[in-house]
């Protein structure tokens, strides 16, 4: 946020509580990655100075959700902070069924225990990993079919997150019958943070209509996907935040949420959808699974922080703080010579391994390789977006990713400037400590989602 005529951008809030960061010395850090074999998600939080594994559930919570958690009602049933809850989701995504779960990778293992099974295509701009593990999860298949990027990952379009309509057209016309659903996340969190824009999510839903699928929209950041619809797609500059966000999915036949990500808050999710008979199947698997329909596995406090956190989110003054934070961070990157995905996207920055550290093919995975030498001389956990998370086949074969990134994901009002000016700081200085870098191995891995339990040995 710019206040009148001064160019420097400050946080558009105050902090009233602190939680103190444990200095620790590179050759702690350098025991510590040997401890957890190299794995980045086994290291201890205490461990870690500055922590941009994920943006999910780590944000500050305000001073009015605080508030509105000593007003969360934990009755079984029937909790009015479920109508809160209920009402507040509503009010930004008109669907006819709200489902609450325990978090965004509940909702999609409920939906898709329901409409998966072997045999099922499901198609995406491009899958994430919980998404991806949940589809293979019943025998289904996930196909990306994200649009490719004109120029490259450095080079600048509005909207890199969008799906190739030609090519779904394309697929539906020669496979239609194989199709179970269509989900398109926004932002594009694989492909780099990208955001839709609102045209390709209208398209996307008259592709679906035209062949009678099911079109789901993952909005776990829609609000940081509708600043840069406003901000960057033509006719949308003078349209409130809020209205377009209800554009993007009045058009959708159900979402799936993590309220982790753009609800501000530290647990939670939804699914919604408009079919009375698919939500009533919803429901008795969130019984079986998750808790009864109106609190889904959550405390009512949650509920009403959530609730909350959904009137926030959509305060023009933080999303341009946020986005702008991004840029900042970009802009400096891309001065020092380190190589990134641009423009910069919501909730990240994307750092392309493969250019920075071109020595290291993909299947000794430069983007791990960077991310543990980020750690190790400056305390920043990140995380990998490349061959690591994304090269692993059912089968038992491995292929390279498409991409090798490493994802500098930003916490919701936790970190300031002087944080992100040390983070640059740190970055710039690997120039020469990765040099001769040659990347690791994997000694232990389980067949699925493996990054997030894999160790790893480090290639001499």
């Amino acid at each position: 946020m710019k206040i009148d005529k001064f160019e420097t951008s400050i946080e558009p809030f105050r902090i009233k509580s602190i939680e103190n960061i444990n200095p620790s010395s590179r050759f702690e850090r350098e025991k510590k990655l040997k401890e957890v074999k190299y794995n980045l998600f086994s290291l201890r939080s205490k461990d870690v100075i500055i922590d941009l594994l994920t943006d999910s559930g780590t944000g500050a919570m305000s001073s009015d959700q605080w508030s509105e958690i000593m007003r969360g009602d934990e009755s079984y049933a029937g909790s009015p902070s479920f109508e809160r809850f209920k009402s507040a989701v509503k009010g930004l995504m008109p669907f006819k069924h709200i489902i609450p779960t325990h978090q965004g990778r509940a909702a999609e293992a409920i939906l898709l225990s329901l409409i998966g099974g072997k045999g099922k295509i499901f198609l995406a701009n491009t899958h994430f990993d919980t998404t991806r593990g949940n589809i293979e999860a019943t025998g289904a298949t996930a196909i990306d079919l994200g649009s490719p990027p004109a120029g490259g990952a450095d080079s600048f379009h509005p909207f890199k997150g969008n799906i190739d309509t030609d090519a779904l057209g394309k697929f539906l016309t020669e496979r239609a019958n194989d199709v179970a659903a269509i989900i398109l996340t926004i932002t594009n969190n694989a492909g780099g943070g990208q955001p839709v824009s609102l045209a390709n999510i209208r398209s996307t839903a008259k592709i679906a209509q035209k062949y009678n699928k099911l079109f789901i929209i993952d909005g776990c950041r829609f609000a940081e996907n509708a600043y840069f619809i406003k901000n960057r797609e033509n006719g949308q500059f003078l349209r409130p935040i809020k209205e377009i966000v209800r554009n993007c999915f009045s058009v959708a036949d159900g979402m799936t949420m993590s309220a982790k990500k753009d609800a501000f808050g530290n647990i939670g999710g939804w699914l919604a959808l408009n079919d009375d008979s698919l939500a009533e199947r919803a429901r008795v698997k969130l019984i079986q699974t998750e808790g009864f329909p109106t609190y889904g596995g959550l405390a009512g406090r949650d509920l009403d922080a959530i609730a909350q956190g959904l009137s926030e989110i959509v305060d023009e003054n933080y999303l341009q703080h946020r986005i702008q934070l991004n840029e900042y961070i970009v802009e400096r990157l891309v001065e020092i010579g380190i190589p990134v995905v641009r423009p910069a996207g919501g909730h990240a920055v994307f750092i392309d391994a493969k250019k920075w550290l071109p020595n290291v093919p993909p299947l000794r995975y430069p983007a791990h390789t960077i991310a543990c030498k980020l750690y190790e001389v400056g305390g920043i956990r990140s995380c990998e977006i490349g061959s690591v998370m994304f090269g692993k086949q059912i089968d038992g074969g491995e292929r390279p990713a498409e991409m090798e990134l490493v994802r500098l994901a930003f916490p919701r009002r936790t970190y300031t400037r002087s944080h992100i000016d040390y983070l640059i700081e740190v970055l710039a200085s690997l120039e020469d400590e990765i040099r001769d870098l040659k990347g690791f191995k994997i000694v232990k891995q389980t067949n699925q989602m493996r990054h997030f339990t894999c160790e790893f040995e480090k290639i001499e």
